[in-house]
């Protein structure tokens, strides 16, 4: 009786035991690997962090987000590829990013002047246009979740750029993006497709001779120690879209997948928050060490920019879709 007992004893243990191996799986918290390529101190690195915080407090630990910047996983190149095989969960490229992937109305948002504002910017992204465009991605297995600011963009060289013709001949720093391509050719200048970490280089030694970026890439990439001169233009934006696993994203519990949109939301607002603030903060560092002269325009050199650049949209809607270009135009109350 008691060698039956024993035996009945070791056969319940032998069958809890994938019951229990289960359960224990099933408690595990669900990963998120969240690459990027900038630093963690920058406006997206900060924003990447904020969006760990609140998902893991919003799902109490059953979600863990583990983020990796500086291309630290991937390289910028890969990091697409690396989603879609979902070797990554979570990324936040540039829209520039999409033209190769074959969705290049992404690269509407390169366009110059068509954003009179941050609010009509707003007005775009988090819209059913900004939803219309991340939706395109599904196909190519992929989910857009949000927008994330990085700023409008200032052009700077070491001779003063008050007219569209001071920009004619010079060697201009861009990234890869078609609609930038053409931007460039408008203004007489010759693009060079440059990395950012050798931008600092390629400056210095004359390999280009001016760039376009927000201020605050400005500043803590130090291109103000090479440039003497920058014009505050707005001319263009630089932006990122926040995308997921599709599979992985549809696959997650319906629960858990709410907390983690509601988390997204509050990043997102943090993340362009502070992108506006370190922007702030970095043209009045820049204006303090002396280094670089910032320029303002005055309305009427701001209009002949505007007008100088506004045939870029015509070349460029064929690739991003006139109906797309007509749609914005008329969302941000920007005239033709």
């Amino acid at each position: 009786m008691k060698r039956f007992k024993a035996l009945m004893l070791a056969a319940a243990c032998l069958l809890s035991f994938p019951v229990a191996a289960l359960a224990q799986q099933q408690a595990a918290p669900i990963v998120i690997k969240f690459s990027h390529v900038v630093a963690a101190e920058t406006p997206k690195g900060k924003a990447a962090e904020r969006f760990k915080q609140l998902a893991e407090e919003r799902t109490s630990g059953r979600v863990r987000v583990e983020i990796y910047p500086n291309s630290q996983l991937y390289k910028d190149k890969e990091e697409i590829e690396a989603l879609q095989l979902g070797a990554v969960q979570m990324l936040a490229p540039t829209s520039s990013k999409f033209g190769p992937l074959g969705v290049p109305e992404f690269e509407v948002f390169d366009l110059p002047f068509l954003f009179p504002s941050r609010d009509a910017l707003h007005r775009v992204t988090e819209g059913p246009i900004g939803a219309a465009i991340l939706k395109k991605l599904e196909t190519d297995g992929i989910t857009g979740l949000a927008y994330w600011d990085n700023g409008f963009k200032n052009i700077s060289a070491n001779r003063p750029l008050l007219s569209p013709d001071d920009v004619r001949g010079l060697k201009m720093r861009i990234q890869s993006s078609r609609v930038l391509h053409a931007q460039m050719r408008a203004l007489r200048a010759n693009p060079q497709v440059t990395a950012m970490a050798e931008v600092y280089q390629a400056l210095q030694t004359g390999v280009v001779d001016g760039t376009e970026n927000v201020w605050s890439n400005m500043y803590t990439l130090k291109f103000h120690e090479v440039q003497r001169h920058a014009t505050l233009t707005d001319h263009g934006y630089i932006g990122y879209a926040v995308i997921v696993n599709k599979l992985f994203w549809d696959g997650l519990p319906p629960d858990i997948r709410t907390q983690l949109e509601q988390a997204m939301r509050e990043a997102t607002a943090f993340a362009n928050q502070i992108a506006q603030k370190e922007n702030d903060d970095a043209i009045a560092a820049i204006r303090a060490s002396g280094l670089t002269e910032v320029h303002e325009l005055t309305a009427e050199q701001r209009e002949a920019w505007r007008q100088a650049l506004l045939p870029v949209h015509a070349q460029m809607e064929d690739r991003v879709g006139k109906e797309l270009v007509e749609a914005i135009r008329k969302e941000t109350e920007v005239a033709p």
